[in-house]
């Protein structure tokens, strides 16, 4: 794969992958199921940025190495905690709450990038519109498959402005795509998406939400 980008798709996959081996440990799901967790929030985005751009077959299927790469990660992992899983502490929660997080940023962020990137490249005369809905398909994607394969709400439409700092990134990328080089545009639109989505992570940004009332007691 004669790529530039390469590096940099392969830290948005293992940082995916593990998102997804994660969510499916804490679901106490077998070796299988964390594989099909990894892999399919490691390509989903891709695969569906790739239909909707007319790329056939989509680069997953025409490339094994970023499925081998994702697949490879998730058994990693999973086999590191299987034989390290001692630790159920309050502490160890956290931590496994935090690698859930900033995995899940990174692949958000780097995703993105590439998403709006491929966008131009595919189609260079688009309306904007189309590169921030290629963008936040292509970040989000993965991680709504993952999620719903889970039995979760898609973060995307709950978590702490989590389509917001895809949207953001790729915005970036859009109004610096033609000063900077390629590369040094997407690690640039990737690290606003990580910090914006780290930031509403840690001080709890949301958008407003009806919330249910408890009923009256008699």
């Amino acid at each position: 794969m004669n790529d530039p980008f390469l590096p940099i798709e392969l830290l948005g996959i293992i940082a995916f992958a593990i998102s997804g081996a994660l969510l499916a440990i804490r679901k106490e799901m077998d070796l299988f199921g964390v594989n099909i967790l990894g892999l399919t929030t490691a390509v989903g985005g891709g695969c569906l940025r790739d239909v909707l751009l007319g790329i056939f077959p989509p680069q997953m299927l025409r490339d094994p190495t970023f499925a081998l790469v994702a697949l490879g990660t998730s058994t990693a992992f999973f086999t590191l905690l299987y034989f390290y899983r001692r630790d159920t502490s309050p502490k160890a929660k956290l931590r496994y709450k935090a690698i859930l997080l900033y995995c899940d940023a990174v692949g958000l962020g780097v995703f993105t990038a590439v998403g709006v990137e491929t966008a131009l490249r595919v189609y260079p005369n688009a309306t904007p519109f189309l590169y921030l809905f290629v963008a936040l398909l292509t970040g989000t994607g993965g991680g709504i498959m993952r999620d719903i394969m889970a039995g979760e709400t898609p973060s995307v439409l709950i978590k702490h402005i989590y389509a917001v700092a895809s949207l953001l990134g790729a915005v970036v990328y859009l109004l610096i795509h033609n000063v900077l080089s390629p590369s040094l545009a997407t690690l640039c639109a990737a690290s606003v998406t990580v910090v914006v989505r780290g930031l509403a992570a840690h001080f709890r940004w949301n958008f407003p939400r009806i919330r249910r009332t408890p009923p009256p007691q008699a």
